[in-house]
């Protein structure tokens, strides 16, 4: 993987393609990707959001992440300051072929969600026997 083709982002909200009829924030979370030589590991910062909370999905080679995130519900009183914004998040990658889909696993700890990427093992050399047609 090319260092130069990844990018740092800051918070920001998903842009849906046309109208939406959802009225949910869908922010990009922060992540950080690693590479070692037999796997790939995404790990994606989705504050407040739980276990049951997560969908990691790889199809046609996009790897998507979403995040629900209920609101949260205040024990009376009003706001008097909201800095903070609460959404639900999503992100895609695509990734290479050489991922072990069989082998993906995700856990999520303290609003940090790991995603393992398992590489497969390269095919080996193979050699084929070549015989005349008077030995079949």
């Amino acid at each position: 993987m090319n260092e130069h083709e990844l990018k740092v982002q800051q918070k920001q909200e998903v842009q849906h393609k046309g109208e939406t009829t959802k009225r949910e924030k869908y922010f990009i979370p922060a992540v950080d990707i690693f590479e070692s030589e037999g796997e790939v590991t995404v790990v994606a910062e989705m504050p407040g959001v739980a276990a049951e909370g997560i969908d990691v999905t790889l199809e046609d080679d996009v790897l998507t992440i979403r995040g629900r995130k209920d609101e949260a519900e205040l024990p009376g009183g009003r706001i008097l300051l909201q800095e903070y914004e609460t959404g639900n998040y999503q992100r895609r990658f695509t990734v290479a072929e050489t991922i072990d889909q069989e082998k993906i696993k995700a856990t999520v700890n303290n609003g940090m969600l790991r995603v393992v990427l398992p590489k497969t093992e390269p095919a080996k050399p193979k050699k084929i026997e070549v015989r005349t047609t008077e030995e079949e």
